[in-house]
């Protein structure tokens, strides 16, 4: 983590802090010393994290916002890193809706609106991040994609779809600040829950908690690895993909249902 003087604070911008991941995120990185800008998309709860890291010593702004409006975004984005310069960014805002029951194909609104959410907005904000910490000669950045990026899911064309241009995106744009002081690092789970009691069954394949896929982002992004997969048995799935023929993977494909 970008180390400052006793006087400053490390500022910390998490989006889709009111969601499983982003809450988990915030308050892992809570303490004091710490100041935190969270978005996210429910107001309630980002209120309830922010009480949350306060009471372990860090300070917590919150906006809420809808990354559908990405030029609002990207303003605001603008004014908090104007305001005090950002050390490191989280963004991990994204919707996940699937084939809706009974149809074909998604409705094409549907479509746009997750290509918005899931690429569009986090691309622009990442790179408008990674341009003003090359400015700066330092600065981390961690951007949540998913394990299902590397395959063609049927069921849910437009997440994976948009997360694969994001991936492809991140990888991109890493390699255009390296030399400049900025690591930008993709973060691609698999299945993760927002609470996961012990001995429980997890209800979907390889399923693992939103505290435990946090705890091995904070570590990633802040060593400045290009990716991360969690849990990395997902690995062995993109490979698995890529290797197998083609009709043979179309036919195991088509035989998933939506989780």
């Amino acid at each position: 983590m970008t180390v400052k003087p006793p006087s400053g604070q490390i500022r910390i911008f998490i989006t889709g802090a009111s969601g499983a991941l982003g809450s988990a995120l915030a308050l892992r990185l809570a303490q004091p010393g710490v100041s935190l800008s969270m978005w996210g998309r429910d107001r309630t709860r980002l209120d309830e994290v922010a009480a949350l890291c306060r009471e372990r010593g860090a300070q917590a702004e919150i906006r809420s916002l809808d990354l559908s409006d990405c030029a609002a975004a990207l303003a605001a984005l603008q004014d908090e890193d104007d305001a005090e310069p950002l050390d490191l960014a989280f963004l991990v805002a994204g919707q996940g809706d699937t084939l809706p029951a009974g149809s074909i194909v998604e409705d094409p609104a549907q479509v746009a609106r997750l290509a918005q959410t899931n690429f569009a907005a986090p691309a622009a904000m990442a790179a408008a991040l990674a341009a003003r910490m090359a400015g700066r000669g330092e600065g981390r950045i961690g951007v949540v994609g998913t394990a299902a990026a590397s395959h063609s899911l049927p069921f849910a064309a437009a997440y994976s779809g948009s997360k694969a241009g994001l991936s492809r995106y991140v990888d991109a744009l890493r390699l255009a600040v390296r030399g400049h002081g900025v690591t930008v690092t993709l973060v691609s789970p698999g299945f993760f829950a927002g609470a996961v009691q012990p001995g429980a069954v997890p209800s979907r394949p390889g399923e693992i908690s939103a505290d435990e896929v946090a705890e091995k982002m904070i570590a990633a992004v802040r060593a400045g690895r290009a990716e991360l997969v969690v849990p990395r048995r997902f690995l062995l799935l993109r490979w698995f993909d890529r290797l197998l023929p083609r009709p043979l993977r179309d036919r195991l494909l088509l035989s998933l249902k939506a989780p």
